[in-house]
């Protein structure tokens, strides 16, 4: 018998096709993938010819037997293909159907095919080596296979070996890559597996490869490879933007031509995903979300279609299969709402809130146009009474001053535990560089052995604990304790939201100087998020410690802050490259750190470090704890906050900078537009807030001063 709550689990998305973001269709249309050719020069020459070409340098073997298996799988590939009708031999070879035939093994068919033609017996271990004829054709540019069955073959292999006798040059550039990249061997030998398949289905060499071919091959490889599996991994794009292989205009980042970051969806495709029974509820719904489109960011417009969509009518349609109208009986009303109410009160009042929303919508749409709305202008199953907002209110409140009051008195603790993290793993580093092979080291009463790797990298420092023999990438650790570090410390001072973090740039770092004193004051910049202001915080000494070390960490041998695309996960688009603070090495690829990467390190380090909370349970500490941490201390010293920024919005003193369109992310300010926006308007009476800042500051440590003298004469 199916429950309460499992109507609305059971309305689950359908999976969602492979499609390309926005930016990434744009890439495609300007790039597009190179269209298979029918004929090219290497194909129309004679057996002769091809023999002649692929038994000289650079395609001969160094040794005697390797030539002897070379030779004979070549003259049996090329026996095979004669049996079949065509001008070319790449016409032969689409007469085989073995493009058509993926995942299925080719070689039996060829040693039946030369069966039947009376040719002689096959040296034993032929069918093994049939793959090494295939490969010389192809290296060759005598043939090109198909693109969906050169990645569900498993022969032949080292296919980047042979392209690399046609390209040696180009090869020999991505090798070279190697030493400059983090990613591991197989992940590196895999990209080189991706180029070299293109090259052989394509033609050309390494520097002809398009982005359009690449996500080209994206696609393929999902349709043959489905899952998330590492044979889907897009580093080869990376490999050859780094090669220097593409124009001006290609996507700047892998992730771009990435599946895992789509875009926007249309309100067709968003409804699409829930497959809806009722059509004419399904239209009604599309129809709906392009008239409020336009009034509301995409983040809102994804969260009403799930609301309606999923967590209304796909529930009354998992429940009363058949029903096509919005007019509810009480009842079916009535055990909707308890469903709701089952899986999470809280939730359960915002889509309740929504879906009254949606009915009141129509009944006044109606008026304005009775023959596209009134049919559908009945009364709404959700009454005043069901939104009990003040108490739901109450409620959060009352359990988000309670985690605060919990947290408060444990954020020394949870950042001088960040400090040692980093400390320890700077130093466990070092002295891990400074030991050889097998030699041990101890560092803050921890002994490891630095442990002995066949290909040493410069990007990885392995050491192995004696007792357990467990492996530790210190260089991983080292950087990931930085930067759980920096996070702390940026949000603990400034209590600004986890998007405002990952969104600070070179560019958030500016300074003003008080005309009457010629003091420079240094500011942080914080763009336009929940509330749509730009805001200016003053950056204390400590808080400039940790922003020199982030930028001296994250600046290129030029000195210069790399420019970053990353993606708005609300929005989902990405924005444009900006010197962002937040930014780490993940394989061959500088990254920005996302939101969800920040919460992930941070409690990475709390485990790391034991923290407890008050219970004795692990301690749970989110991004925005310490920015209800910061506005409650901020309170309580009377210290110029958030909300001091606030008034002074209200007075006047400060106005918001940047460009004047609509939209907190259509004002995040780019690389080229970043320094006029912040020292544009936003500095109108800059003078005043300053002065306010610095008397708070002044007021403040004349408390501490009065307090600390009166704590000396007690």
């Amino acid at each position: 018998m199916t429950g309460p709550e499992d109507g609305v689990a059971a309305g689950r998305a359908v999976p969602r096709p492979w499609r390309l973001s926005a930016e990434a269709a744009g890439a495609l249309a300007r790039f597009p993938p190179r269209t298979a050719a029918l004929s090219w020069e290497e194909t129309c020459h004679g057996r002769a010819a091809v023999t002649r070409r692929l038994l000289r340098p650079p395609f001969l073997a160094s040794d005697s037997r390797a030539r002897y298996w070379r030779e004979t799988a070549l003259l049996r590939m090329l026996d095979w293909l004669e049996l079949h009708p065509g001008d070319t031999w790449q016409e032969r070879w689409k007469a085989t159907g073995t493009d058509a035939a993926v995942g299925r093994d080719w070689r039996p068919g060829v040693l039946a095919g030369l069966a039947a033609a009376g040719r002689p017996d096959p040296p034993a271990g032929l069918a093994r080596m049939l793959g090494v004829g295939l490969l010389q054709l192809a290296g060759a540019d005598v043939v090109r296979p198909a693109l969906p069955w050169l990645l569900a073959t498993a022969s032949p292999t080292r296919l980047p070996d042979e392209m690399a006798l046609r390209d040696p040059e180009g090869f020999s550039a991505l090798a070279a890559l190697r030493a400059e990249c983090a990613a591991s061997g197989s992940t590196f030998r895999l990209g080189l597996q991706r180029i070299a398949l293109v090259m052989a289905a394509k033609g050309g060499l390494a520097r002809d490869i398009t982005p359009g071919d690449c996500m080209e091959l994206m696609e393929r490889s999902s349709e043959v490879i489905p899952g998330r599996s590492a044979g889907n991994s897009p580093f080869f794009y990376e490999l050859l933007r780094r090669a220097g292989g593409f124009p001006p205009g290609a996507p700047p980042t892998v992730r771009m031509i990435s599946t895992r970051f789509p875009g926007q969806l249309t309100p067709e495709q968003l409804v699409g995903r829930y497959d809806l029974a009722c059509g004419p509820v399904r239209d009604l719904l599309v129809d709906y979300l392009r008239e409020r489109q336009p009034g509301i960011d995409y983040s809102t417009l994804k969260a009403v279609t799930t609301a309606l969509a999923l967590r209304f009518w796909k529930d009354l349609e998992t429940h009363h299969p058949g029903i096509g109208s919005l007019r509810l009986p009480p009842g079916i009303a009535a055990a909707w709402k308890q469903r709701l109410r089952a899986v999470s009160a809280d939730s359960a009042v915002t889509v309740m809130n929504l879906v009254r929303a949606f009915y009141l919508d129509l009944a006044q749409w109606a008026l304005d146009e009775p023959a596209r709305w009134g049919p559908w202008a009945v009364p709404c199953p959700v009454r005043s009474g069901d939104l009990q907002f003040k108490k739901e209110i109450t409620r959060r409140k009352a359990r988000m001053d309670q985690r605060t009051r919990e947290r408060l008195p444990l954020l020394p603790a949870l950042a001088a535990a960040a400090l040692r993290g980093r400390s320890t793993a700077a130093a466990t580093l070092e002295a891990a560089r400074a030991a050889g092979p097998g030699e041990l080291f101890t560092v803050a009463g921890r002994t490891l052995r630095r442990a002995s790797v066949c290909r040493p990298s410069p990007f990885r420092v392995w050491a192995e604990d004696p007792g357990t023999g467990r492996r530790r990438d210190l260089i991983r650790e080292e950087d990931s304790a930085f930067w759980a570090w920096a996070a702390v410390e940026v949000l603990r001072t400034t209590g600004i939201r986890i998007e405002e973090l990952t969104e600070l740039s070179h560019h958030s770092l500016v300074q003003y100087r008080v005309p009457a004193t010629g003091e420079l004051i240094p500011l942080l910049s914080v763009a336009p998020s929940k509330t749509d202001e730009e805001r200016l915080l003053v950056i204390s000494p400590e808080l400039a410690d940790v922003l020199s070390a982030v930028i001296s960490r994250i600046r290129g041998s030029d000195g210069i802050v790399p420019l970053l695309a990353a993606y708005d996960k609300h929005e989902c688009t990405w924005n444009p490259p900006m010197p962002l603070l937040f930014q780490r090495d993940i394989g061959a690829e500088r990254r920005p750190v996302p939101a969800h990467g920040i919460r992930g390190l941070i409690h990475a380090m709390i485990a790391s470090a034991g923290l407890v909370g008050p219970s004795g349970t692990p301690l749970a500490f989110t991004p925005h704890d310490f920015r209800r941490i910061f506005a409650t201390d901020a309170k309580r010293r009377g210290v110029a906050s958030d909300a001091t920024f606030r008034d002074l919005r209200e007075d006047g003193a400060v106005r918001d900078g940047g460009p004047s369109t609509a939209g907190r992310r259509s004002r995040r300010q780019s690389e080229a537009a970043g320094q006029e926006g912040v020292t544009g308007a936003c500095w109108v009476n800059c003078q005043h807030v300053a002065s306010i800042l610095v008397a708070s500051d002044a007021s403040m440590m004349r408390e501490k001063e009065r307090k600390g003298a009166a704590t000396r004469e007690g």
